[in-house]
């Protein structure tokens, strides 16, 4: 891309208000979509433009398969018809955590993000590339149980900038932010308290600093009801690697101003992207 298309594309805005919304997602959805509805309205209302919920923010239940019972088709259901609603209500792009989609695989739901616009309508689907697998001897999780694999990446033009979708685990793949140039990574994630102590800032920096791009990462964040925990720390992170807000633990909004000026100047004072050679 070049310097005067990214400048085009960046110029549509001068400073954007973002939000990482954190929340503590139990198995009781109605709770979980009251709370979320909650915490929109609340960033929404300290300016944000674009909100980014977590990952799972409708159902954090006991067992691995609990997420089936809420699998819906892409295009219609409660939880979709529920997140239209909030994105139009409060005016405001909205990288919608992940839902479970249904696929044709027995057994199995997509891990979805969906983008919506301020007018309710959905604007791009990302289903989660990669799936976590760990074990610890105390702790076990196998995302590929329940889940089935996306197949394709998502990063979609925007009058915000240039927004791509990641998904927790993604976190730890950098080429799969390195497919596409993006102005905006939206990352909603459900990092455990053990991977989230040792990797979850470094990597978040990481992705900011070596793609010059802002990172708006929301996570779940505390002791959930079924006894998991996790990591929170939801943060904004500009292209120079700083964090712009952070929030360690608990339901609440990170919020921070994100300027166009700084990523320009980013890139164009130290031209990393330009000097690519692979």
């Amino acid at each position: 891309m070049t310097p005067d298309i990214r400048e085009e594309r960046m110029s549509q805005f001068q400073t954007l208000n973002a939000a990482a919304i954190q929340m503590v997602s139990t198995p009781d959805v109605a709770q979980n979509l009251a709370s979320a509805r909650r915490l929109l309205a609340e960033a929404a209302q300290r300016g944000a433009r674009l909100a980014v919920l977590p990952e799972y923010f409708a159902i954090m239940g006991a067992r691995d398969t609990d997420k089936l019972a809420h699998a819906e088709h892409f295009g219609d259901g409660p939880l979709q018809n529920f997140l239209a609603d909030a994105a139009r209500a409060e005016g405001i792009w909205l990288v919608a955590g992940t839902i479970p989609l249904a696929s044709e695989i027995p057994g199995k739901a997509f891990n979805s993000c969906l983008v919506f616009q301020p007018d309710g309508q959905c604007a791009g689907r990302y289903d989660k590339l990669h799936l976590f697998g760990f074990e610890n001897g105390s702790e076990r999780y196998c995302e590929a149980d329940t889940i089935a694999p996306g197949a394709a990446p998502l990063i979609i033009d925007t009058p915000l900038g240039r927004l791509g979708v990641a998904i927790c685990y993604d976190l730890r793949f950098p080429e799969l932010f390195r497919l596409q140039e993006a102005d905006l990574w939206a990352l909603p994630a459900a990092f455990t308290a053990t991977t989230g102590r040792a990797h979850w800032e470094i990597l978040l920096r990481a992705r900011a600093i070596e793609n010059q791009c802002f990172v708006i990462a929301s996570g779940q964040g505390g002791v959930h009801p079924t006894g998991r925990e996790t990591f929170g720390h939801s943060m904004l992170i500009d292209p120079w690697g700083q964090i712009l807000d952070v929030l360690p633990h608990g339901e609440g909004v990170a919020l921070a101003e994100l300027k166009a000026s700084q990523l320009e100047r980013t890139r164009r004072v130290l031209p990393a992207l330009a000097h690519r050679r692979l």
